[in-house]
């Protein structure tokens, strides 16, 4: 039975947008409370970080901030969601070492051999973990500012290059850059 013009009704689809739709791991990281005093009292704000990835190489991180925890984390999913990035995997760990500063934060990211894990905390966790990686070892060193250390983690699986364009760059090849456990199982 048709429903308006177009012949479906609003629930339907909507239904079938979530369906189509990928599915994405959302984490909240941190929500932050402020207050602004005025007259009449106390106005509480929140501030959200989010991350949102699909456990298979993309991750986005966002910020929200409004009067309302929901709103934030909303706010903070679309702007996570429209910020996602996509980042070179070796297998289920990082191509190579990196260390990333974003304000006073600091965070060291090291590939791991399989079945290492993801030794982290946080927000460097959630990010790694949203974007797929599996096996890698983490320091956070500065600032342990949550929203700092995300980013920070956030900046350094950006500036990941990939071990074909990288070793195409040095005139190597590929199996001369990997590391001693994946030189095994490719050749």
């Amino acid at each position: 039975m048709p429903k308006g013009p177009m012949g479906k009704g609003s629930r339907e689809r909507e239904r079938e947008r979530q369906e189509e739709g990928p599915s994405f791991d959302e984490r909240v990281v941190h929500i932050g409370r402020t207050a602004k005093v005025v007259k009449g009292g106390r106005h509480f704000g929140f501030r959200t970080v989010v991350v949102v990835g699909d456990n298979n190489g993309s991750v986005g991180v966002g910020m929200g901030k409004a009067r309302e925890v929901p709103d934030a984390i909303r706010k903070g999913t679309e702007k996570a969601r429209k910020a996602m990035i996509k980042v070179s995997l070796a297998g289920t760990t990082i191509p190579h070492p990196i260390v990333t500063k974003f304000g006073a934060s600091e965070v060291m990211l090291k590939p791991a051999t399989p079945g290492t894990g993801v030794i982290a905390a946080g927000g460097v966790r959630a990010v790694l973990e949203c974007a797929g990686v599996r096996d890698v070892l983490t320091k956070s060193l500065g600032s342990s500012n949550r929203l700092n250390v995300v980013r920070a983690t956030w900046e350094a699986l950006k500036s990941m290059s990939d071990v074909e364009v990288e070793a195409k760059r040095r005139n190597k090849s590929a199996q001369q850059l990997l590391p001693p456990w994946r030189k095994g199982k490719n050749g």
